[in-house]
């Protein structure tokens, strides 16, 4: 394994999904497994134990609770998040944004989506396919967009279409820690935990004055 190998926590209570997940994974160069684990006592073991990774892939439904409850220790220890289930209804994707998650997967996504969704989250973005951002950008009444700047807006707009701190800082002429301030600065003015509820705000205003 070098340096550039990009580590991988799988979180599933089901070996076969592990399996096939792992072989998928690690069938792309630079990819490596680095945990298995089946259950939230488990992956606490594995953390205990000196665990690493730089994404944790994860379901929700585990024999001992819910997968988001690992959330605090798995960021704790400098990981992405990635969920990786079955249920696609709003209660359950909004619950897990909430809970800070960075990607959003359904067990129907072939190799590239996961792939992908790794690399995306590991510059900083958020990796939802296109039907979970559709169940999001639900209306849900006033804008608050009138409480952010001119400059905030820009750089939330940006954020909606995915682009990285370091990619929106290159388009605006700002330095990462500028575009890292606004955006802490945006979510504290919307009360928002993480850039993915961002960006789901952004596309309901854009929805709703036709401009997309």
């Amino acid at each position: 394994m070098t340096m550039s190998t990009i580590r991988v926590l799988l979180l599933d209570d089901h070996p076969l999904l592990r399996l096939g997940v792992r072989r998928s994974i690690e069938s792309e160069a630079g990819f490596s497994v680095v945990g298995e684990c089946e259950d939230l006592a488990s992956v606490r073991a594995w953390l205990a134990a000196g665990g690493t990774a730089d994404v944790a892939i994860l379901d929700r439904s585990l024999p001992d609770g819910d997968g988001l409850t690992a959330m605090p220790e798995l960021k704790a220890a400098g990981m992405k998040v990635i969920v990786l289930t079955v249920e696609d209804d709003d209660e359950e994707i909004r619950a897990a944004i909430d809970a800070g998650v960075d990607g959003y997967l359904l067990k129907s996504s072939d190799t590239d989506q996961i792939l992908h969704a790794i690399g995306i989250v590991l510059q900083d973005a958020g990796a939802f396919p296109p039907q979970v951002v559709q169940k999001l950008t639900r209306s849900t009444g006033t804008d608050p967009l009138v409480k952010l700047s001119a400059r905030e807006i820009e750089i939330a707009e940006y954020v909606a279409q995915g682009y990285s701190n370091k990619v929106i800082g290159a388009k605006l002429k700002l330095s990462d820690n500028t575009v890292r301030n606004h955006l802490a600065n945006i979510r504290q003015k919307l009360n928002f935990h993480n850039r993915v509820q961002v960006a789901t705000l952004v596309l309901q205003h854009l929805r709703k004055n036709r401009r997309i």
